[in-house]
């Protein structure tokens, strides 16, 4: 049985930082991408960032460039989103999720999600 386990999220002071993680079990990721998504009240699920379990290729959306970083722990199955310089705009639900194959920004390329973990930017 796949699972995906967000933890890490909170509240955060604009300008503040947070490390999201993902624990994944059940099966074997390494031809898997791994994607963080979130999703605020009222609006649709948006990609935020990826990462290639085999290779560690990286790709994020351009509105997060420079601030978020995703990484991999091969040892402990475990993705990690550091984000830095946080806006109020990015307060959202955050999901991980494992894709494995398919256009990587898209939502609906991604097989197995979690539950998603709340961060919430204060001004």
């Amino acid at each position: 049985q796949v699972q995906l386990v967000e933890s890490g999220g909170g509240l955060v002071q604009a300008g503040g930082s947070l490390r999201l993680s993902c624990a994944a079990s059940g099966r074997t990721f390494s031809s898997y991408v791994m994607g963080w998504f979130r999703q605020a009240p009222g609006k649709e699920r948006e990609f935020v960032a990826a990462i290639s379990w085999s290779s560690g290729s990286t790709y994020y959306t351009d509105s997060v460039k420079g601030r978020f970083t995703i990484s991999r722990d091969n040892a402990k199955n475990t993705i990690y989103l550091q984000m830095n310089s946080l806006k109020p705009e990015e307060s959202a639900v955050y999901y991980c999720a494992a894709a494995r194959s398919g256009n990587l920004y898209y939502s609906s390329s991604y097989a197995y999600w979690g539950p998603g973990t709340q961060v919430t930017v204060s001004s």
